[in-house]
């Protein structure tokens, strides 16, 4: 235990807790670029906007990560596909543009 007092221990550990916000932001914006190229590539030839077998081995491959990482893998898998829905809805946006041009 540490003699410093809890203010200034809270203030700390929230600076880091937005810190790490902010740098998750940041990732999640480069992911949704490289899948917004995805789409765009997937609208070009006429791909579906989903792979659900791509899901499903993505989704694995997050659970272990996540119990390597000591996270809830249920949680890893719930963000996953709330991040999926996210992507397969910029496809679809992307191959009705496709259409429209």
């Amino acid at each position: 235990m540490t003699d410093a007092d809890p203010s200034t221990i809270l203030q700390g550990l929230r600076g880091s807790i937005d810190n790490i916000d902010a740098a998750l932001i940041f990732l999640l914006a480069e992911r949704f670029r490289c899948t917004k190229q995805v789409g765009v590539l997937k609208a070009k030839h006429g791909m579906p906007a989903s792979d659900p077998a791509r899901e499903e081995q993505q989704i694995a491959r997050l659970m272990r990560l996540a119990e390597d990482a000591d996270l809830d893998p249920a949680f890893a898998q719930k963000w996953f596909n709330f991040v999926v829905a996210e992507v397969i809805r910029h496809h679809r946006s992307a191959a009705a543009e496709s259409v429209a041009d």
